[in-house]
Parts: C-alpha cells; sequence; structure tokens
C-alpha cells in the first residue's frame, strides 16, 4: 500500500511541476511555449488562466497530465543519438517534433 500511495504522490508533484512549469513558459512568450510543448493555442489558453487553486487541485489527479513527445521511434533515436552532435540533434529531434499535430482538449 505504501508503494502505491508513495506512487501517487510522485504523479501529483510531477503533474505540479509541470503545470508551473507549462504555465511560466506560455506566459513567458506563449508561441515558443505552445511549440515547445506541442499544444494548441486553446489548451494554451486554458493552462495559462487557471488560477493557483486550480492548479493544485489538477495537479491532485491520480493520472500524469504529461506525456512524452516521443511517439515516434526517430525522434527519440535523433535524441539520443550520441554520434551526433547535441546541437545536430536537438535541432534535429525539434524539426521532427514539429511536423506532428498539436495536442488538444479531450
Amino acid at each position: 500500500m505504501s508503494a502505491t500511495s508513495d506512487m501517487l504522490d510522485e504523479i501529483r508533484e510531477v503533474n505540479l511541476s509541470y503545470l508551473l512549469f507549462a504555465q511560466h513558459l506560455l506566459r513567458e512568450d506563449k508561441p515558443m511555449g505552445m511549440f515547445r510543448m506541442g499544444i494548441s493555442d486553446q489548451l494554451a489558453d486554458v493552462i495559462a488562466s487557471l488560477s493557483l487553486a486550480q492548479t493544485v487541485k489538477l495537479a491532485a489527479s491520480n493520472q500524469m497530465l504529461c506525456r512524452f513527445r516521443f511517439d515516434d521511434h526517430t525522434v527519440l533515436s535523433a535524441l539520443a543519438d550520441k554520434g551526433k552532435a547535441s546541437a545536430v540533434a536537438q535541432a534535429h529531434s525539434a524539426l521532427l517534433m514539429a511536423s506532428q499535430p498539436v495536442g488538444q482538449i479531450g
């Protein structure tokens, strides 16, 4: 039981960190934040407009709110390729992720 409780606490911590970071990115530079997170304009507006209480309540979910954008083997391989220079690998993966559709509200 303790392991499950610990895991749920960690999920909540990740959720809160993700939401706070997402809000920071979107408030600093909305277009760049949307690009880096791979989210739509509508979803960006919802995340950026959450109050602190709403953010904490949403983070308390037992489900991960963020997801890996590495659904494609090519993207993950580009990021993990030790043979390429770091800047080249990052640029390649950014191009691959930019070609993916943005996330939408369910």
